[in-house]
């Protein structure tokens, strides 16, 4: 049980969805999520959003997010801008790939380094 003066630990979300769009209604789903994705990252929680395209699968497209923390992530699962990935969701060929990821930590070249200097 949390006690009154102990704060929740909020940890970043990192979200994805990969999904298969027949070739006829990719430019309608790209034209819906592009506009989505241009509008959420200006949200004051989000840290980005991107839009992806298979390369290895001309069908595949992807779209990407993170946010602050969980609390905003339900609020956005909660909007019409979600909605409206939920609309293109339904176009898929197949159930889509959709995870959220809680990020704890984040590291970036460094982690390279470390690793490449016990090689050496």
């Amino acid at each position: 049980m949390d006690h009154p003066n102990q704060q929740k630990q909020s940890f970043a979300v990192h979200s994805t969805i990969r999904m298969l769009i027949p070739i006829n209604k990719q430019s309608e789903a790209l034209d819906i999520l592009g506009a989505v994705s241009a509008q959420v990252q200006f949200e004051p929680n989000c840290i980005f959003s991107r839009l992806y395209r298979g390369v290895d699968d001309v069908r595949a497209i992807m779209i990407e997010e993170r946010w602050t923390s969980d609390e905003f992530v339900l609020q956005h699962l909660k909007s019409d801008a979600y909605r409206r990935i939920l609309m293109v969701i339904e176009m898929a060929e197949e159930p889509p790939e959709i995870r959220f990821d809680i990020i704890r930590e984040s590291t970036g070249v460094e982690t390279i380094e470390n690793a490449r200097q016990s090689v050496a």
